[in-house]
């Protein structure tokens, strides 16, 4: 004979109790007669199905994993979601925080990547949900629950890149604008890829939770297409998301988004964002935009600039003789009354 061992978990510390043995460590019960036979040592012939009651031990991860998940513990509810997963693979909140949970644990350096894992699980549980919730008010409740944490990682997400990226030497910044534009996109993507799984999958039946992805997807792109290349590319695709939403909401209207970097001062101070260009922004929209020869001249040189910069913008003697000049216009304007403070765009 050998000790009576859990098949689970592998601990011995097994007890008798109300007709079964049960598992301390895992919860996992055990029939006498299948206590027996794995008390017998060598091999045993069982014939037929020998069933393992693990349900006392996954309503116990659950409760677990949910406590950790109200309290925001990553750590603990990545854990717990991660064993309940093994047991569960088809459990649609399992699948789903092992990801989230994990990816709100990132680092800076990590957020592209997992934002890309948040958006590329929303296909799969999405599946989940509709192929193992029948009642119609726990599938829109499961979807409303991922559809608020979603939300919230993506903005959080965002942020973090957003934070980080103006927080970086203006001087150098420029060398990181397509990292925060990646970060960005990848946080947009996750609300995008939900809404368009919600409405393929269950056919346009929860038309306001995909709206409600979709809104915040346009919310977010629309904040870093003054830094891509591609900005008519980029409005096309939040016009496209404009066009879903319109499908069920016809008073929805496009957003307008600001496209207005000020190309030639951001690549010689490095930064859209910073003491001089504000400067610059506030005499664009307070001055130039008040004539018909300052809007001529904005009209022109937003169309010439990005050649312009795309060229020579890297040439050292442009910024450094660029930078001397655009100081002397800069300081004259701030004497003139024109602040150098954090400034949003008019337009």
């Amino acid at each position: 004979m050998k000790a009576l061992q859990c098949e689970m978990c592998g601990s011995q510390d097994l007890v008798k109790d109300d007709g079964v043995f049960v598992c301390q460590s895992c919860g996992t019960k055990y029939t006498v007669e299948e206590a027996k036979k794995m008390m017998v040592e060598g091999t045993v012939d069982v014939k037929g199905t020998v069933k393992v009651d693990t349900s006392d031990e996954l309503k116990n991860l659950y409760e677990i994993a949910r406590r950790a998940k109200d309290a925001d513990n990553s750590e603990n509810a990545a854990k717990y979601y991660d064993m309940i997963l093994i047991k569960d693979p088809s459990s649609w909140e399992a699948n789903y925080y092992v990801v989230y949970f994990k990816s709100m644990g990132c680092k800076i350096a990590e957020i592209w990547s997992a934002a890309s894992d948040m958006a590329n699980c929303q296909s799969s549980v999405i599946q989940l949900i509709k192929d193992n919730e029948n009642d119609e008010s726990l599938q829109k409740a499961a979807l409303t629950e991922i559809s608020l944490r979603n939300t919230m990682i993506s903005s959080m997400l965002f942020n973090a890149a957003k934070n980080h990226y103006q927080g970086i030497d203006a001087s150098i910044q420029h060398n990181y604008i397509q990292e925060y534009c990646n970060n960005a996109a990848a946080s947009a993507q996750i609300m995008y890829n939900f809404g368009d799984d919600v409405e393929t999958k269950f056919e346009g039946k929860y038309s306001d939770i995909s709206i409600e992805g979709w809104k915040n997807g346009i919310d977010i792109h629309k904040e870093y297409v003054k830094y891509l290349q591609d900005k008519t590319g980029n409005i096309n695709i939040i016009n496209s998301y404009g066009d879903k939403i319109r499908k069920y909401d016809s008073s929805y209207t496009n957003p307008n988004v600001d496209t207005s970097a000020c190309y030639v001062a951001t690549a010689i101070y490095g930064s859209y964002d910073c003491p001089e260009v504000w400067t610059l922004r506030r005499f664009r929209d307070f001055t130039l935009d008040k004539t018909w020869h300052g809007r001529l001249f904005i009209k022109t040189y937003y169309s010439i600039s990005p050649t312009f910069v795309k060229h020579f913008g890297s040439i050292k003697i442009f910024k450094s003789q660029g930078k001397k000049l655009l100081n002397k216009w800069v300081a004259r304007l701030n004497r003139q009354g024109y602040d150098n403070t954090p400034y949003k765009d008019k337009y």
